[in-house]
């Protein structure tokens, strides 16, 4: 190796290592976008797909599931299983069992779009863990709604009952009660 080739490697080196630094100057300049995960977590997009949950009506505080069958028999993997029950004063049916099995789950959406009522949306729950696999066979989806419907009504306590009006008092309490109020006294 000739002196000429040592200083032109030792110059493209010593070119290479200030690159390196105005890179590192530049990045180190630039605001933190790391977020500290456990303490701090990112919004999620609208279109994240977690897995499905059930919709709780705003109005009334129950969910809107009418237990029509439809997710069932659009899910292509077959993993919901729902059952519904007629309750008294109630004109539809409505949903008194959903589970999922998300092994199995896609995340195709075709529950979501099919269901008539928008009563099953996608969660944006991404951090769901377990150590054991039968929290996810059977997820169950009523339960987690009928938590929301109690902290609803928690929120939402029912009016109370309207009491009937008070009678009307007689403008002169002297005055005879077979005599009309507006009957001049004489």
């Amino acid at each position: 190796m000739s002196l000429i080739t040592a200083i032109r490697e030792t110059f493209l080196g010593f070119k290479s290592l200030l690159v390196g630094l105005r890179i590192t100057a530049r990045e180190a300049s630039r605001p933190i976008i790391t977020v500290q995960y456990p303490r701090e977590t990112l919004k999620m997009p609208a279109r994240f797909r977690g897995h499905i949950k059930l919709v709780l009506d705003p109005e009334t505080g129950k969910p809107r599931c009418t237990a029509c069958t439809l997710c069932a028999k659009a899910c292509p993997s077959g993993c919901i299983v729902l059952d519904g029950v007629k309750r008294e004063g109630d004109k539809k049916k409505s949903v008194s069992k959903y589970e999922l099995d998300f092994t199995t789950c896609s995340l195709c959406g075709s529950c979501v779009e099919i269901c008539p009522s928008d009563a099953i949306e996608f969660s944006k729950e991404y951090n769901v863990v377990s150590l054991n696999r039968d929290t996810f066979e059977n997820m169950d989806l009523y339960a987690k709604i009928e938590a929301e419907a109690r902290a609803w009504s928690a929120a939402h306590p029912a009016p109370p009952a309207a009491s009937p009006p008070p009678a009307a008092a007689p403008a002169n309490p002297t005055a005879p009660a077979s005599q009309p109020l507006n009957a001049p006294a004489g």
